[in-house]
């Protein structure tokens, strides 16, 4: 196990940290030597061997508690939010670590994260609890692209999915609530309130079949994209559109938005995925 705070002695060294377990079972001293070196080399801290924990930085700690769980050739590892206590640059830097050392260790890495940028970039699988229950299992593509409801839906991405009040036409067909037009789409079977979902990267600012208008109030220039946060009547949260780097609407604008994809999500009114179907 990996633990959220290091959990390392602060009398040890950094080998004997590592090496803490192998000495409790009193294995030999040439192999624990041994193996304290290949964890060292795999993790890179072989120089850092004859440091105390209070000499290393916070991504330095991290390596050692990973080589402690190392030494030991589990089967299975658990990770426990291992980089909340890190800052963003070091947390990039060891999602990059740990990915390089599952595949180069081969084993099970069960990794615990509320962070939804670790669980989408390490994991083959990923299990969405919500007060103890699951709420989805599947790759990362598949719970991003399919949310099996609205808090997956909510959950996984950055920015979050937008979220739009529709209501259902006699036909099945669904219809902005807040302007009543029509989005050339049906759903089959639906009862009570139905909520659309749309990612950022599928909506455009564009007067082409733009379906409503809506204000500017926010710009994150994000050096490969841009992010417009958009106030839309009756809607509290706002509305995020990703858009290229030379497109930069100024706080204030009203500006139309339209569908650049057809990529909706629908869901009822208890938070279950609805399956769609154009509608004609």
């Amino acid at each position: 196990m990996v633990f959220q705070s290091y959990a390392l002695f602060p009398h040890m060294s950094v080998a004997e940290n590592i090496s803490f377990g192998m000495r409790l079972k009193h294995q030999p001293r040439d192999l624990i030597e041994r193996r304290v070196r290949e964890v060292a080399d795999i993790l890179q801290i072989t120089h850092l061997l004859d440091r105390r924990p209070k000499q290393l930085s916070g991504g330095q700690r991290q390596r050692v508690a990973i080589g402690r769980a190392i030494i030991r050739n589990p089967k299975v590892f658990l990770f426990d939010e291992p980089l909340s206590n890190l800052d963003a640059a070091l947390r990039v830097q060891m999602r990059i670590e740990i990915a390089r050392l599952h595949a180069d260790l081969g084993a099970t890495m069960v990794y615990v994260t509320h962070d939804q940028v670790e669980a989408m970039t390490l994991a083959d699988r990923i299990v969405v609890l919500n007060a103890g229950n699951i709420e989805q299992v599947g790759t990362p593509m598949e719970l991003y692209e399919r949310p099996a409801n609205l808090f997956v839906a909510r959950f996984i991405g950055s920015p979050a999915m937008n979220l739009f009040p529709v209501r259902v036409g006699g036909d099945g067909g669904l219809v902005l609530r807040h302007n009543g037009r029509p989005l050339g789409l049906r759903v089959e079977a639906a009862k009570g309130e139905v909520t659309l979902g749309v990612r950022a990267e599928h909506l455009a600012l564009a007067a082409e079949r733009s379906l409503f208008e809506a204000r500017v109030v926010a710009v994150e220039r994000l050096g490969s994209e841009n992010i417009a946060y958009l106030g839309l009547a009756g809607s509290e949260d706002p509305i995020s559109v990703s858009l290229p780097p030379t497109t930069v609407p100024q706080v204030g604008d009203i500006v139309p938005v339209c569908l650049k994809d057809d990529v909706l999500h629908a869901f009822s009114a208890d938070g279950a995925r609805l399956d769609t179907a154009p509608h004609a």
